[in-house]
């Protein structure tokens, strides 16, 4: 990156800091900072093969919960906090175009987004987001959002994992905590598009799976 570039991403950092600190569901800072850490990474692995935009990785990163619907009134009110943000920084058009497109499809959306990111910035990007909703972080955050959310931790009599959801049934909170692993986070490593991205969520998956695992013995008592 240059100087300019160095410049914007901080003001950047700044900016999604104060704006995403304190939210409670696992959409926080923190969480923004470990898939800026993870795009690091993974480019800079993915660089010895092929060029990688940093600054368009990074301020995509930084900015992809600022447009989340979760988050926002609606999904347009959130694409228009980052479009403002661009135009306020100036982030030229070529560069703007870029980061939105990475930002506006990179959601699993309960796996209604069919949309393939074909740039090397937008795989990287997403799949720094998934590896963040795997593993043992990935666990913690699934329990803060449904704890947040109301949602039970598990309900044998919801033991039947909903197929095919539309967006709506997906985030209609009628499921668990634990429905919640087997309707996107152990999906997630098959939909990785890099080959450290892969490795990676191959690890956190394990992780999740030996998780899950104990929890079910705990739950009936076997141990």
């Amino acid at each position: 990156m240059n100087n300019v570039e160095k410049e914007i991403v901080k003001k950047t950092e700044k900016y999604v800091f104060d704006a995403l600190i304190d939210e409670p569901s696992g959409h926080d800072w923190w969480h923004i900072l470990r898939v800026v850490n993870s795009t690091k990474k993974i480019a800079g692995i993915e660089q010895e093969i092929q060029n990688v935009n940093l600054f368009i990785c990074e301020m995509a990163a930084l900015l992809h919960d600022i447009a989340d619907e979760k988050l926002n009134e609606n999904a347009v009110a959130g694409e228009q906090k980052v479009k403002d943000w661009l135009k306020e920084v100036d982030v030229n058009e070529a560069d703007q175009a870029a980061i939105l497109t990475i930002i506006l499809n990179m959601s699993y959306k309960g796996g209604t987004n069919k949309v393939r990111l074909k740039t090397i910035e937008g795989k990287i990007v997403q799949d720094a987001d998934r590896l963040d909703a795997l593993g043992a972080v990935g666990i913690a955050r699934t329990f803060t959002y449904s704890g947040l959310h109301e949602r039970p931790i598990h309900d044998p009599r919801r033991e039947k994992v909903r197929e095919h959801l539309t967006l709506e049934e997906y985030r209609s909170g009628n499921d668990t905590a634990i429905m919640h692993f087997y309707e996107k986070l152990l999906k997630l490593k098959d939909l990785m598009q890099t080959k450290t991205g892969a490795q990676l969520a191959l690890q956190r998956h394990q992780y999740m799976a030996a998780f899950l695992a104990e929890f079910y013995d705990e739950w009936e008592g076997k141990c």
